[in-house]
């Protein structure tokens, strides 16, 4: 028995289902951001609107701060996470 070949989804597919969607962004170092995806191009710079961003502290700490708006340089983006942090685990996402 053959099974039909499952459809491929590429890397930037998958990013432009998520315009209009929460997304978590996981960037190299020590921040993270959560927001809406309101654009992005084929480097993966992003703009992201209603931007929580959270900076991982040496001593384990997160400072938390908010943006309305913001550009991230996808030359420093480590992991995207659609739909975001559940926030049930990760509250200060929200």
């Amino acid at each position: 028995a053959t099974t039909a070949p499952q459809a491929q989804l590429l890397p930037l597919e998958l990013v432009d289902k998520c315009i209009g969607s929460r997304i978590w962004v996981i960037m190299k170092g020590n921040k993270e951001f959560v927001g809406t995806l309101s654009g992005f191009d084929d480097y993966v710079n992003m703009v992201l609107d209603d931007v929580v961003e959270v900076e991982l502290n040496a001593d384990g700490s997160k400072t938390v701060g908010r943006v309305e708006q913001l550009l991230l340089n996808g030359n420093n983006v480590c992991m995207l996470v659609p739909g975001g942090p559940d926030p049930t685990k990760f509250p200060e996402y929200q």
